[in-house]
């Protein structure tokens, strides 16, 4: 429903994006004041919250999504007249938290006058709308080298892509072309082919941002457009890793395959926390109606002082201390640019390790910093959703384990992280020994089962499984938004520990991480993007069900296979209702 003031002079686009957002939110058309106080709005990640003295006004337009339409009803039975900025104030009020949709280089204003009608008129006629649109396409405070390596002329290939009618799907594929492309370049590993493929990977990130500003461009959102283009990312990077590591490896390089392990288990994690952060913070921005709730600026506790700096220099756009706040936490741009770069310079081994040491200080840093901030916010979020879901549990935690009832889940998905990694660092040390090879009668190559060192993989084992026990306790906690990646990185480094005892090649697990970190992104995109998720059924077994075969495996003697089936199991599991959905989901 798009609901408009009668004194409203704005252009037609500024509508038309109101009745176009791309995951059919609520949004509201909103500007800042000119003195930067005086409003009663103020924005926090995207999301309009009242504020007395705030830094936004309203400025008389909203579309209210099909599921807040009740919200509506409620509201005008308190409202007299028509006066649509009464309404919007009950419809805060009521609990409505509206996207904001700011005029930026259009323009919209309130009327009163003849004379102000007319001028009015003269600004929107001023102003070149389509141009306007273009720039606008392009996503507000983006990344160091994203905004002045690529955003700076990428709206040229938008409109180029635009005057073609491809559609933002098909942008995205020829992104995904190019990537693949530089990940065979680098495994090829010559010294013209690195520098091949670091130029394909440069221009594979352009049509990377090219497709989501074709869609804001063109309007065009499809229900399965934004999870497209966040699982291609995923894949992409993760492809292109493979290729460095292939190609070191034919380089004569040691290491490069347990760099681009620790690569994936490090950005996967990583991509967990930031996924429930956001979710943590859009949580927050909801409950801020009542009290402090949800506010990370209020009280003066640590956390508290973090959240005002931080916003402080958030709000100092351009400047050294935002940019290094940009670029320290390692976003996409800055990887593929540091990846593209090292690899055309040195090799696919060196880029791998410098992604993984800045990785992991970026890690630790984001971690800390948002650990305080989410304390200080008083407020959970994965009690919000479908928490075995998000969870990824399995038969065996939803059905056996989590009758134990045990509390503090964050408790146990740290556990459960912690544990294969220790096993792993005492493998790599030699403390735990190695499997042991043997030979079938009726085969020709030879396996390697867990041996003595079993009764270590089922001791870390029932520690990771120890997670599930508290899968039915409360997850409202302020820092539970860390369990899924807790969960994720014992799964993940349980894969690891059992490769490294039964000499799995580094190929096979780096394959099962691959779809297993495919699968886990694909949760937490539909969540985030809107996508349907009819087909999107629980994975093959749960993280928990996995955990148990790749024991079995290991204890068996078929480790190697066994990682081999579960990647095709969950792959092919992970295709099926993707596509689906794909079919069916229609546009939006």
């Amino acid at each position: 429903m798009l609901i408009c003031a009668d004194n409203l002079v704005a252009h037609p686009s500024l509508l038309w994006t109101l009745a176009t957002e791309p995951a059919g939110r609520s949004t509201a058309l909103v500007a800042a004041t000119e003195s930067g106080d005086g409003g009663d709005l103020r924005e926090d990640r995207g999301r309009l919250v009242p504020a007395s003295d705030g830094p936004t006004s309203f400025l008389g337009a909203l579309c209210v999504a099909t599921s807040d339409l009740g919200l509506v009803t409620a509201a005008a039975g308190t409202v007299k007249g028509q006066n649509v900025d009464a309404l919007f104030a009950a419809l805060l009020q009521a609990g409505l938290v509206p996207i904001a949709t700011r005029v930026r280089l259009l323009h919209a204003e309130r009327v009163h006058t003849d004379a102000e009608l007319a001028a009015a008129e003269a600004a929107v006629a001023s102003v070149d709308e389509d141009k306007a649109l273009l720039r606008l396409a392009v996503k507000e405070k983006d990344d160091f080298f994203t905004t002045y390596a690529v955003s700076s002329w990428s709206p040229l290939v938008t409109k180029l892509c635009a005057r073609a009618k491809l559609s933002p799907s098909q942008v995205t594929a020829l992104s995904v072309l190019l990537s693949v492309v530089a990940a065979l370049g680098f495994w090829q590993a010559s010294r013209p082919a690195l520098i091949i493929g670091a130029i394909l990977l440069y221009l594979g990130f352009v049509l990377d941002c090219v497709d989501g500003q074709l869609a804001r461009y063109t309007r065009q959102f499809g229900a399965f457009g934004g999870w497209l283009d966040t699982m291609a990312d995923r894949a992409k990077e993760y492809a292109v890793y493979a290729g460095l590591a292939a190609g070191a490896e034919r380089m004569g390089l040691s290491f490069a395959w347990p760099l681009a392990i620790t690569a994936i288990v490090l950005q996967t994690v990583r991509h967990m926390t930031d996924t429930w952060y956001g979710a943590l913070h859009d949580e927050a921005a909801a409950r801020q109606s009542v009290g402090t709730a949800g506010n990370a600026d209020a009280g003066g506790g640590v956390g508290a002082r973090l959240s005002r700096a931080s916003n402080k220099v958030q709000g100092d756009t351009g400047s050294i201390a935002y940019w290094l706040k940009r670029i320290v936490v390692f976003p996409i741009g800055e990887r593929w640019a540091l990846i593209a770069l090292l690899a055309a310079v040195f090799n696919g081994r060196v880029a791998l390790a410098v992604t993984v040491a800045w990785g992991a200080l970026a890690l630790a840093y984001t971690l800390g910093l948002r650990s305080l901030r989410s304390i200080s916010m008083r407020v959970g979020v994965l009690d919000t959703v479908d928490t075995s879901r998000h969870r990824d549990d399995g038969r065996l935690v939803r059905g056996t384990v989590s009758a134990a009832g045990l509390k503090q889940p964050l408790l146990w998905a740290g556990i459960a992280a912690v544990s294969p990694l220790v096993l792993i660092g005492a493998v790599a040390a030699g403390w735990v020994p190695r499997g042991t090879p043997w030979r079938a009668a009726y085969l020709e190559f030879e396996w390697v089962r867990a041996g003595e060192a079993g009764i270590w993989l089922l001791v870390v084992a029932l520690l990771v499984l120890g997670a599930g026990a508290a899968a039915r306790s409360s997850h409202g906690g302020p820092l539970d938004w860390l369990v899924p990646a807790g969960l994720r990185a014992g799964e993940y480094l349980m894969a690891v520990a059992v490769a490294m005892i039964c000499d799995v090649p580094p190929v096979v697990v780096f394959a099962l991480l691959f779809v297993l970190a495919l699968h886990h992104y694909d949760l937490t995109a539909r969540m985030e993007k809107g996508a349907p998720d009819a087909h999107a059924r629980r994975a093959l077994l749960g993280w928990d069900g996995r955990v148990v075969l790749l024991v079995f495996f290991a204890l068996a003697g078929v480790a190697t296979a066994g990682e081999l089936v579960l990647a095709v199991g969950v792959g092919t599991q992970f295709l099926t209702g993707a596509v689906k959905d794909w079919r069916t989901g229609g546009s939006r």
